[in-house]
């Protein structure tokens, strides 16, 4: 571009854009209503059906989903019962990058809690202005509606003003991020099916993440003997075992807290234990007790140094277990290692382009920063895909109750995210034509 010419934001072309959302917006209301009422819950991870509903609601708006189911015998040795991930492309012109923008369908079971129907989408409010409540209301349907509709307006505002626009948008919208997300953008990666040249994630409308940390699960298995309670000594009791192994992990995460991360927005490793299992009745000494662990890594961690650490953590713990009279043994499996996201060369025009339209359109300035959480972004970048993670939803997981009772979105931030990423990605498509 000649160095006289306008910057990409300074181009009249965003009233349209903003206009075609704000128009179009029950559309993209009803739309997300739609795939809240399909469920996804994971486990058992069913999820096909929704992304079957997908294809046909984006079918309805001129928009071809290709279908790629995974294979069953990799979606059940996973732990799931079905995935079909589903891209859909469009070219606007000749050369420039191939955008993605990736959300994820699955989402964990509602739990208890809900005072409102999990699945009914229902609105309290104004249209424009209330809020959804559902599961997977802000993580993450609300950007299957906020990267469908952005696409949307940017095919219209070419359609309808002849915008000379180079490069192509792909929608990717994917059922495996619960789980680590390897059959789900992992699946499309591995495949050969998608190569971008950037992306956007699907995330929040109130920061731009560049980074988040690694997770590291594991399940442990603690064997004692079972034994009738009323001669206890005849057996091992694995609970008593085991909790020599809890309170070293326990006293780990104490000491985590003096570790810190030089990433804005993280803090510093996290360790939890969230399922324990065992025994069989309570007059029986129990003879097994599993417990399953998730340990959040920092972007400066490695994890085979974390993994060592830990495995050395429970064996030590054994060993004094076993010292004090109670002779286990445990098993150690790992269920799941996702390593951190950082960020790559490349990024940094996603990040500026966010962060000048978002404080346009939501009237403040929009941080960069890392995220504690973990997600299946960190894939592309493994694939040596810049990205970003930005979206519809509120300034925090807590504010959104995303895992959590009464999840819900609120509509003005879905409106505002959308024309974000609608003007993001004109911008994009133009500074890179030729």
């Amino acid at each position: 571009m000649p160095s006289n010419a306008p910057h990409p934001t300074d181009l009249p072309a965003h009233d349209p854009l903003d206009a075609w959302i704000e128009s179009h917006f029950e559309e993209q209301v009803r739309f997300l209503q739609a795939l809240v009422q399909v469920p996804t819950d994971t486990p058992p991870g069913n999820n096909a059906p929704h992304a079957e509903r997908t294809a046909e609601l984006l079918d309805a708006m001129g928009l071809e989903a290709e279908k790629y189911p995974v294979p069953q015998d990799q979606v059940h040795a996973a732990g799931m019962a079905s995935i079909t991930n589903l891209i859909v492309r469009h070219r606007f012109g000749a050369g420039g990058p191939t955008i993605a923008l990736n959300a994820h369908g699955d989402v964990v079971p509602p739990g208890e809690g809900w005072t409102r129907d999990p699945y009914g989408a229902s609105i309290e409010g104004d249209l424009h202005t209330g809020r959804l409540y559902g599961r997977a209301a802000a993580v993450s349907k609300s950007d299957f509606a906020t990267y469908t509709f952005a696409l949307r307006a940017l095919q219209a505002l070419q359609a309808n003003t002849g915008a000379a626009l180079a490069g192509a948008v792909e929608l990717h919208f994917t059922y495996d991020e619960e789980f680590g997300g390897e059959l789900g953008p992992g699946w499309l990666l591995s495949q050969g099916l998608t190569k971008p040249d950037l992306l956007i994630a699907a995330g929040f409308s109130y920061e731009v993440v560049t980074a988040h940390n690694g997770c590291l699960q594991m399940e442990v298995t603690v064997h004692g003997k079972a034994a009738h309670a009323a001669i206890p000594h005849t057996g091992v009791d694995a609970l008593q075992g085991a909790l020599y192994l809890l309170q070293a992990l326990v006293d780990c995460n104490q000491g985590y807290r003096a570790i810190t991360s030089q990433v804005t927005g993280i803090q510093h490793p996290y360790l939890n234990i969230g399922r324990i299992e065992g025994g069989t009745n309570t007059n029986v000494v129990p003879g097994k007790l599993v417990f399953k662990l998730d340990r959040r890594m920092i972007p400066e961690e490695d994890p085979v140094v974390v993994e060592a650490e830990i495995r050395g953590v429970l064996a030590e713990a054994t060993a004094r277990a076993q010292a004090a009279g109670l002779p286990i043994t445990v098993d150690v499996r790992p269920l799941l290692l996702a390593h951190a996201m950082r960020p790559l060369p490349g990024h940094e025009v996603l990040v500026h382009a966010i962060q000048r339209h978002g404080q346009a359109v939501f009237g403040e300035p929009i941080p960069a920063m890392g995220t504690p959480l973990y997600t299946d972004v960190r894939l592309y970048a493994q694939a040596g895909v810049p990205g970003v993670i930005y979206g519809a939803g509120p300034r925090t997981v807590l504010e959104s109750g995303a895992k959590r009772a009464d999840e819900h979105l609120n509509l003005a931030d879905l409106k505002r995210a959308t024309q974000v990423v609608a003007r993001v990605l004109r911008e994009l498509l133009i500074a890179n034509k030729a």
